[in-house]
């Protein structure tokens, strides 16, 4: 009897051992399941974090067609420079179940959670624009960062080679802004360490606001009587407020004022003389090369990326896509912006008199 128990507990033990293999399979992930099935549509999650600069726009417009256009469905979250509704959204887009995440990080630090809960769901995750400080990040697509900030200071210094220079970082939370200032002082490093230039003063811009911009730049002219030669701002933006400073005090035109992201009103600002550069990064092969990298990730195909980037904050290096920059100045608007189709020609010189404008 103690013998028949015993063979109807392992019989019965057994079967709930097959039961739970066979209930319980080990997910899958995505990739695998996209390989499976050829004629599922790849989700793409683009998780951005803001649309208040014009450049912005741009890079959702662009990713939304590009997804379009490749018959891939796209998703894309708006966290209006808050980093907690960054990291809602990417919730709330892992929830829907996408096959590859793109974030575009508010905070470069607080984004590498993001990253963390997408990994566990096997999700591969492309950093765009702005690089994320996590190692778990499958790719990072941008332009050549520390280039853009190596191009305006040693456009600054070839401009204005001696005397004082006030510096306009972006946002502490924005890598970017943190790898730009690097490249920007060490251009810098032997013309301060001689003392042919003076960096009077250097701020962070919070959300890399022009209001803010604009307050620095007024205190640190206030503090220094109006004797500034340059001012190198990190982006557009902060370039628009540090005008607007120098402008109040009659010095617009008559200072470098360095920028970044060819925006129309920068462009404008160059055709009348007011601000000196940007660094125009055309955003098409950006957002277009980011959907085409995020499909491959999504199929587990190889990016082919030849680039590789490492932050401070890194133990290891990241595999990169990484593309050129372009001065802008007022010698070769019509090269490149206006040829390129960038902006229009009526549009950039709309503030330029007739007669002073160059011939199309």
């Amino acid at each position: 009897m103690k013998h028949g128990i015993k063979l109807f507990c392992l019989v019965i033990l057994t079967a709930i051992f097959i039961s739970a293999c066979v209930s319980a399979p080990t997910e899958p992930t995505q990739t695998a399941v996209t390989n499976k099935d050829p004629n599922r549509k790849i989700k793409i999650g683009f998780a951005m974090d803001t649309l208040k600069e014009e450049r912005w726009k741009r890079d959702h417009d662009l990713f939304e067609k590009r997804c379009q256009e490749l018959g891939v469905e796209c998703l894309i979250t708006v966290a209006d420079n808050k980093a907690d509704k960054q990291a809602n959204d990417v919730d709330n887009l892992l929830t829907q179940g996408v096959d590859v995440l793109v974030i575009a990080p508010h905070d470069a630090t607080q984004a590498a959670s993001m990253v963390q809960k997408a990994k566990a769901q096997n999700i591969p995750v492309i950093s765009y624009d702005r690089l994320i400080n996590s190692d778990s990040i499958d790719l990072y697509v941008s332009h050549q960062v520390p280039l853009i900030g190596k191009m305006q200071a040693e456009y600054a210094l070839k401009n204005a080679p001696t005397g004082n220079y006030i510096m306009v970082y972006g946002a502490s939370t924005d890598n970017n802004a943190v790898i730009m200032k690097k490249s920007q002082l060490d251009v810098l490093k032997s013309a301060t360490d001689s003392g042919a230039i003076k960096i009077v003063a250097d701020n962070f811009t919070t959300d890399w606001k022009p209001e803010e911009a604009l307050k620095n730049v007024e205190n640190a002219l206030t503090q220094n009587k109006n004797k500034v030669v340059a001012v190198v701002a990190s982006n557009d933006g902060t370039a628009g407020g540090a005008i607007q400073a120098l402008g109040a005090q009659g010095l617009a035109g008559k200072v470098i004022v360095t920028g970044q992201d060819a925006e129309l009103a920068a462009l404008q600002r160059i055709a009348k003389g007011t601000q000196s550069m940007t660094v125009y990064k055309p955003i098409q092969p950006l957002a277009y090369g980011a959907v085409e990298l995020a499909i491959k990730l999504a199929k587990g195909q190889p990016t082919d990326a030849k680039d590789k980037i490492k932050s401070d904050s890194m133990t290891k290096e990241i595999a990169a896509v990484l593309y050129e920059p372009i001065v802008v100045d007022k010698n070769n608007l019509m090269e490149t912006v206006i040829k390129d189709g960038w902006a229009t020609f009526d549009d950039v010189y709309k503030d330029v008199p007739a007669a002073q404008r160059p011939k199309q």
